[in-house]
């Protein structure tokens, strides 16, 4: 008389367990790039954020300021930090006042996007980035 087994074997077990091992491996590696990628439009929208504030600083004060956290007519009112708080926001709006760049560079565990370290804009709307690739 044969005997039906039911259930699974260790073996068999192990060897599923092994494949899921397999596959997260190679997914979640995957996904920490998507999600590194994906927190970058943060701040590419905090640098077009601030560049549209100090225009707005411009026109009303003919010059630009370095003084991101105040309100105005002193500051931008902006804080230094993004939204999430992925990046940190600085000013340099240069010896006359007639120019500025804005910078955001990582902060926290977006600091391991090491492709696209820090962002830039200018008055002019000159974007520059770590890799020329990062603001597409």
């Amino acid at each position: 008389m044969r005997r039906t087994s039911r259930g699974m074997t260790l073996i068999e077990l192990m060897i599923v367990i092994v494949i899921v091992a397999v596959l997260a491996s190679i997914a979640v590696p995957s996904y920490r790039q998507y999600v590194l990628r994906s927190h970058r439009t943060e701040a590419k929208a905090a640098l077009m954020n601030v560049a549209a504030a100090q225009e707005k600083f411009y026109l009303q004060n003919n010059t630009y300021t370095d003084n991101l956290s105040d309100a105005p007519p002193t500051g931008l009112g902006i804080p230094g930090t993004t939204e999430h708080g992925y990046y940190t926001i600085a000013i340099d709006a240069g010896a006359d006042a007639t120019a500025f760049a804005v910078t955001a560079t990582p902060a926290g565990g977006q600091a391991a996007d090491t492709h696209c370290a820090s962002f830039s804009i200018d008055q002019a709307g000159v974007k520059t980035a770590t890799n020329d690739d990062c603001w597409n």
